[in-house]
């Protein structure tokens, strides 16, 4: 029987979640299977992954096969990493504490890397709402400007005043010409 590490679709359409399962490789996808190890949730940023260590660890020294993405996965949480410790180990090249040390080496240096973007996406998010608040504020006093010249009452001229004296010019002139 190969078995195999893979994921099993949950969620509407357009909102995928998967579960991270151990199953028959000749069962269909969302089919019969024989342990669930965990879940993964690609729709949100970053994508959530909750796995059970030492279960994956188990099946992968049992033989389990991952496919392509449950591999990224499996080695994204440091599952792969563990199962290239315990080799090194039973080959003598390691001992248990040093294995130990790198792997928490590595937890924290992973750890920091994913708190670093998640800060970042924060800061991201702020700076752009932030951006989009000037904007619209500036275009809201643009339109405001606008809308006070337009209601702005035309400039009142004296008729009267230049009246007479346009109407004087007028008659001299005719005069002159004939």
């Amino acid at each position: 029987m190969a078995v195999k590490i893979r994921l099993q679709r949950h969620g509407k359409k357009g909102s995928a979640f998967f579960h991270i399962v151990i199953a028959d490789g000749r069962a269909p996808r969302d089919g019969k299977f024989i342990e669930k190890i965990g879940t993964y949730n690609p729709t949100t940023n970053p994508a959530t992954i909750n796995i059970d260590n030492a279960k994956a660890l188990a099946w992968l020294n049992n033989g389990a096969q991952p496919t392509d993405t449950c591999k990224a996965i499996l080695s994204y949480k440091g599952v792969m990493l563990q199962k290239h410790l315990q080799g090194g180990i039973a080959k003598g090249a390691l001992t248990q504490e040093q294995a130990d040390a790198k792997f928490e080496k590595w937890k924290a240096e992973k750890e920091a890397k994913v708190d670093n973007k998640i800060s970042g996406l924060v800061v991201s998010k702020n700076d752009d709402y932030t951006k989009r608040m000037a904007a619209e504020s500036a275009a809201k006093e643009a339109k405001a400007a606008k809308v006070a010249a337009k209601n702005v009452p035309p400039p009142v001229v004296e008729e009267e005043t230049a009246a007479p004296e346009a109407a004087a010019a007028e008659a001299e002139a005719p005069a002159t010409e004939e």
